[in-house]
């Protein structure tokens, strides 16, 4: 319709309609404006809104995770719910107490419940000594017919038994012998102690040392253990042990470092832990760095923990000094200064994983999807390869997954054009993006690693253990448990009983010569 003419036609004075007309356009485009306006901030809005409802509901269910769940993306036996135990051993007490009750109700013997079909028992440990009860019965002839009984075979069945930690005392007996001629008077040398004087043997310092630092016992608890045996072990003593077997260890504990370093490709990781603050009366955070040799090597694996008080990354290049070669890290910015034309960075495509897996796990997010089944393919190209040579490792990764890494590649950077910023997914995206040259390089080696959980692993075990010694004592303190640490979970790596490395060890380093320290290192032999 048009509004001017429309407007003549019912009024009589054309400059009145003209008027009229333009006001009537302004009205309507004034109005158009402030709804487009309108519309405009509200989409805005709306984005911001989506945008922060992502955010929080991705934070909150990994925040549920870490409060209900498991901490990791696959359930394994150290992060399982430790309440599961309690409850087999009530169903297991319920369930024979009621059969008590009930046989004492009826007045008649305990009829035993038929076995329920069983994957089958777990054969016991073949190393175990084995001590044997002979049970025959009462009368060698029949009971029925009174003639001699003939063996016709045996049945043997076999359970585990365990002896708490038993304590004796050596008695050393020193003959002397006196020469009447020459009077003079001789006895057999005093054998050498890593703790010359002392009244424990290696035994007890070996049990004290794997108490502390493998099992994760406070002192205090280790003097009630030996308490219960009428032995009176002080903490200060036990303290003073601790502290002397640590001087004596140091020596190994350095020897390792200068082996892993000679390593070309390492793995590097940190983990916080509470140190004792005596001016505040509080705790402060100090790290424990952990530095690990490549798995993929056919070398002995070698795991150094260095303790210092803060993150700051000079500690790591202070750690690694001249060290040339290739690092595997987490996207910490600490790492960041090493890297250069000596240190090459690898990235770790757990880590890339684990956003997308924080995603997913807030809510289904087909993205996150696809990019985990990506993430799975090149994980299973990986356990094909396993077991390969470098060589062939390096032929499996060029042919099969150099051609995924450079499709996922082109997917995010085209999915990402699609994403709004700010958001749970961009976030996601853009660590493996800004990654990628890092996150991809492994592909190039067969050599090289594809994530960092060797390390994370190996570190693990302290991270759990923590939460018994709750703090370090000292800076000294922590450095004395990162090298004693260091020695006993490499022993662990290399397949040995870190408590028989360590009692051997004790015995033979009284005697053993600087040229020959490595013999002590808990290293496995290679061919």
């Amino acid at each position: 319709m048009d509004l001017h003419a429309e407007l003549e036609r019912v009024m009589a004075d054309s400059a009145v309609a003209d008027t009229a007309a333009r006001a009537i356009r302004k009205l309507i485009e004034d109005a158009q404006r402030s709804a487009t306006e309108q519309i405009t901030r509200r989409t805005i809005e709306l984005h911001a809104a989506q945008t922060k409802i992502q955010a929080l509901t991705l934070e909150l269910a990994h925040l549920r995770r870490m409060r209900f769940g498991v901490k990791s993306e696959a359930l394994d036996a150290e992060t399982r719910d430790l309440f599961q135990e309690t409850l087999a051993s009530d169903v297991a007490a319920a369930e024979a107490e009621l059969a008590k009750r009930q046989a004492e109700a009826e007045e008649t013997p305990v009829t035993p419940r038929p076995k329920r079909a069983r994957a089958g028992r777990q054969t016991l440990p073949e190393h175990l000594p084995r001590i044997e009860h002979h049970h025959e019965p009462e009368s060698c002839t029949c009971g029925q017919c009174g003639q001699d009984l003939v063996k016709i075979g045996e049945d043997i069945s076999e359970q585990l038994d365990v002896e708490p930690a038993k304590f004796f005392v050596h008695r050393h007996i020193r003959p002397q012998y006196a020469c009447r001629a020459c009077e003079t008077v001789s006895a057999a040398p005093i054998p050498p102690a890593v703790i010359d004087g002392g009244m424990a043997a290696v035994g007890l310092l070996a049990w004290v040392i794997i108490g502390k630092y493998l099992d994760h016992l406070p002192l205090y608890r280790l003097e009630r253990i030996a308490a219960r045996d009428g032995v009176t072990l002080s903490r200060s003593t036990l303290a003073e042990w601790v502290g002397r077997i640590g001087v004596a260890l140091q020596p190994l504990a350095d020897r390792l470092t200068a082996c892993l370093l000679e390593r070309q490709i390492l793995h590097a990781d940190e983990t916080p832990v509470q140190q004792l603050d005596p001016g505040n009366g509080k705790t402060k955070r100090a790290y424990l760095w952990a530095y690990m040799s490549n798995v993929l090597e056919t070398g002995p694996p070698i795991v150094v923990f260095d303790y210092q008080t803060s993150r700051s990354g000079a500690h790591a290049r202070n750690f690694l000094g001249e060290w040339k070669g290739a690092l595997m890290v987490d996207d910490f910015g600490g790492y960041k200064a090493l890297f250069g034309q000596e240190v090459t960075e690898l990235g770790c495509f757990a880590h890339a994983r684990r956003k997308y897996f924080d995603l997913n796990a807030a809510q289904a997010h087909p993205i996150a999807q696809e990019a985990l089944l990506r993430i799975a393919a090149l994980y299973a190209i990986e356990a094909r390869g396993r077991e390969m040579s470098i060589a062939e490792r390096t032929t499996l990764r060029q042919r099969e997954a150099l051609p995924l890494l450079v499709s996922m590649h082109e997917w995010l950077s085209a999915t990402r054009m699609t994403v709004a910023n700010g958001g749970g997914t961009a976030k996601a995206i853009d660590y493996s993006l800004k990654r990628w040259p890092a996150l991809s390089r492994y592909a190039m080696s067969g050599a090289l690693p594809i994530d960092n959980n060797p390390v994370e692993n190996a570190i693990r075990p302290i991270c759990l253990g923590k939460k018994n010694w709750l703090f370090t004592g000292s800076e000294r303190a922590g450095q004395r448990a990162a090298a004693i640490q260091s020695l006993l979970a490499t022993a662990t790596l290399n397949g040995l009983d870190p408590a028989a490395w360590l009692r051997g060890t004790l015995e033979k380093l009284p005697t053993c010569l600087n040229s020959e320290i490595d013999s002590l290192l808990p290293l496995r032999q290679t061919a």
